[in-house]
């Protein structure tokens, strides 16, 4: 059911630091859809609609929450039969399915008019078809999070190459530990391993070819890429039976010390801490470089989009402002909050020590360019067959030409 967001302050309510003249008499009901139903997501978006309420006497905000993964299998419905005037999304390639059957509405002109200042480092990511189709309001850094206190009790220090990186792992093994926690249940996480080790062994623009399918699996680019992965397969990287747990399944082998590290989201940050992991036990790097490419990274990005059937532009509009503007992007995500990164280059970044590496990696070091992630990536019908055949293949990776085989010929038809 839609609830009417009370006229009360709220935590992140900005009102008196946003000017948005345009819209001030904004009226009518404005019906906005979201999928942030994680407990500390959902007391977002809830604030989110709440002050945008409160700035505005006239105008009645009603907000529905739904389950995240539903929302995957949800949204064309939504969008089709009286549609909210307002969606969460994703950026890139997972917009094209609804920009493409023309459910998302395209507000190219609210760029070109200057109405989103501060977005154009992210625009591209909200471009398809030479137009925009939504905005950011979040995006979050991936790497590798690992105990530095036991980097330290082996001697060990942050790795720039995979060979180093290698050379590491080994150390671990030798003390007895795993060096990485993964739960590749949901598949998710594997897609991960994939984007990492492809991007670096063939380059950012060899992966979206990939992406694309524009690049045969069963190519000798895409073959590299799995005989880098399998030298930590085979040396026994990863911990045992990971294909029985979820990515929060296996955070206790990090709190515990039997695995020194974990190639995650930002977001895994909280759940770490909240386990009893301080900040002189943690710490992160980059992704090592494997061949001669700039580094590209997984930074997915996630969206408000106003439906095509949205019976309150305006109003859709002004939230989108709201949304995107600099009081807002530094309140909600900031570590009393999202804990991610500022999409507005005018935000301010917190001083969370990951936060802020985050940030120095995308802003400084990933030059050859920002992936969205597999699954996001990747068609989600090639991006479901792709997971599946990768998590088979950290399991047994004998399969690979098997594998291959298979995915390549889902390629052929599913890009056809």
């Amino acid at each position: 059911m839609f609830h009417k967001v009370a006229k009360t302050a709220a935590a992140f309510m900005l009102t008196s630091a946003l000017s948005l003249p345009a819209y001030a008499d904004l009226s009518g009901t404005l019906r906005i859809m979201s999928d942030m139903s994680n407990p500390a997501p959902r007391a977002i978006m809830e604030s989110l609609a709440s002050g945008f309420d409160a700035m505005h006497p006239n105008l009645k905000v009603e907000l529905e929450v739904v389950d995240r993964e539903a929302w995957k299998s949800q949204i064309r419905n939504a969008l089709t039969a009286n549609p909210p005037d307002v969606v969460n999304w994703y950026a890139a390639n997972r917009m094209g399915p609804y920009v493409n059957a023309g459910l998302f509405m395209d507000i190219s002109d609210m760029y070109a008019n200057g109405d989103l200042p501060g977005l154009d480092a992210v625009k591209g990511a909200l471009t398809l078809n030479g137009k925009q189709w939504g905005v950011p309001y979040t995006y979050y850094q991936w790497g590798i999070y690992y105990r530095e206190d036991i980097f330290k009790e082996l001697g060990l220090t942050e790795p720039t190459t995979f060979d180093q990186e290698v050379a590491n792992c080994q150390a671990i093994i030798n003390s007895g530990r795993k060096c990485y926690a993964i739960g590749s249940k949901f598949l998710w996480t594997a897609g991960g391993w994939f984007d990492y080790m492809n991007m670096r062994t063939n380059g950012f623009d060899s992966h979206m070819a990939l992406a694309r399918g524009e690049l045969s699996w069963t190519s000798d680019e895409v073959r590299a890429t799995f005989a880098n992965w399998r030298k930590l397969i085979d040396m026994g990287a990863f911990i045992d039976d990971h294909q029985s747990y979820n990515w929060q399944d296996a955070l206790p082998f990090v709190v515990k010390g039997e695995a020194t590290a974990y190639l995650m989201g930002n977001f895994v940050v909280p759940h770490l801490r909240s386990a009893g992991l301080t900040d002189a036990q943690l710490d992160f790097y980059q992704f090592p470089k494997i061949g001669d490419y700039p580094m590209g990274e997984d930074a997915p990005t996630d969206t408000f989009h106003i439906a095509s059937g949205a019976k309150n532009v305006e109003a859709a509009k002004a939230f989108l402002q709201y949304v995107t503007s600099p009081e807002v992007q530094t309140k909600i995500n900031g570590p009393d909050g999202l804990g991610q990164l500022p999409i507005n280059a005018n935000a301010s970044v917190s001083d969370d020590e990951f936060i802020v590496q985050g940030f120095d990696m995308l802003s400084k070091n990933a030059q050859g360019g920002v992936a969205q992630f597999f699954d996001r990536d990747f068609p989600a019908e090639m991006a479901s067959a792709g997971m599946e055949g990768l998590q088979e293949f950290m399991v047994f990776p004998d399969n690979l030409d098997d594998i291959l085989n298979r995915l390549e010929k889902a390629r052929q038809r599913i890009y056809k």
